[in-house]
């Protein structure tokens, strides 16, 4: 077959131009013996073509592995599979250099086939990814940091915005329901603590938050000295986070503390239901996103009128409960807002 000769002479056209390609390539036949390797696969891997040409490239050449870890050579190899099939294949596959080192490479194996159809010829084009795997590794553990420092819906739009499907500076209005926490005299604890014990208290309390209002579908927004600021989708959610931080989360931070000879803490949390603008709020420099409005502020206010260690919500809240979770709360107190010409009624979480 012409194809085959003109690989074998080194002055054809078509090895020149292989040898000419910035990716490595080899060509087998079908027990897969090597016929041609190029000088970039030799650059990559460190054999030359006269130490691998005529010899099988499951014979302790390269032997691929999977990103598992798994040999390929002699089971999943992207060749078999592609002259199987008589068509293409394509992996991301870690082959081992004469010097023994691994590097990740992508694969793409296509068949050549005589005249009458039948495959009489396999190329690997392969290139090696090692700075993309490496940016990959960097981003994701820079994802993982920046997650710790902003809201999972500031990340999530930040990556909406870099796929091109949110335009920057839009803001949404949206219907959602505002959770306020913070710790009753956090300013006395202050005085009396160290630093160090205070932002050890305020760590602990935020984590058990963090993970408390993820898991009940919400989002901490922000954080703010002492107190915490949660929005959520749904009211339900929102109640349900608070009453497990009431009745779990707290209790357990105070037994360790109490096992480490520490004062207890209490907190106040109040909700509140409905519109918010989210959007970009700062500086050309720096921006959060963010919601205000006042749903969020009479939330904040809702929180201050509430009882340590009990759950106070608004009347836009409890309306948005289902039964089962409407029927634990009672009425309270009204209290004058300003800017409100109506008393605010508030509910508290029976105990």
């Amino acid at each position: 077959m012409q194809f085959i000769r003109d690989l074998r002479n080194p002055d054809s056209e078509l090895s020149r131009t292989l040898n000419n390609l910035y990716d490595g390539v080899y060509v087998v036949d079908t027990t897969r013996t090597i016929l041609f390797w190029n000088k970039a696969a030799e650059a990559m891997t460190g054999y030359s073509a006269a130490e691998v040409v005529g010899k099988s490239c499951k014979d302790d050449i390269l032997n691929h592995i999977d990103e598992n870890g798994i040999l390929m050579c002699r089971s999943s190899c992207p060749i078999v599979k592609a002259i199987a099939c008589a068509g293409t294949s394509i992996a991301k596959v870690y082959p081992k250099s004469k010097s023994g080192k691994r590097f990740p490479v992508e694969t793409h194996v296509s068949t050549v086939m005589d005249d009458n159809g039948a495959v009489v010829a396999a190329i690997e084009v392969f290139r090696d990814i090692s700075h993309q795997e490496e940016y990959r590794i960097i981003q994701e553990k820079f994802n993982g940091i920046i997650r710790k420092y902003v809201s999972t819906a500031t990340y999530s739009d930040i990556q909406s915005r870099i796929a091109g499907n949110t335009p920057a500076g839009q803001t949404r209005i949206l219907d959602l329901s505002v959770l306020y926490l913070d710790v009753v005299n956090f300013t006395g604890f202050a005085e009396k603590n160290s630093a160090d014990a205070t932002v050890r208290l305020l760590n602990d309390l935020f984590g058990i938050c963090d993970v408390i209002t993820r898991e009940c579908f919400g989002d901490i927004d922000k954080f703010i000295g002492d107190a915490i600021m949660a929005v959520f989708v749904d009211a339900n959610d929102a109640v349900r986070s608070a009453i497990k931080i009431l009745e779990t989360g707290i209790p357990e931070l105070n037994k360790i503390r109490e096992e480490n000879n520490e004062s207890c803490i209490a907190i106040r949390i109040g909700i509140n239901s409905g519109l918010v603008l989210q959007g970009d709020v700062g500086t050309i420099d720096r921006k959060d996103l963010t919601v205000i409005g006042d749903t969020v502020n009479t939330a904040a206010r809702i929180e201050k009128s509430s009882i340590p260690n009990r759950l106070m919500i608004s009347e836009a809240t409890l309306a948005r409960l289902d039964e089962e979770l409407h029927q634990l709360f009672v009425f309270h107190h009204e209290v004058e807002l300003k800017g409100k010409s109506e008393p605010m009624k508030l509910f508290i979480l029976q105990m």
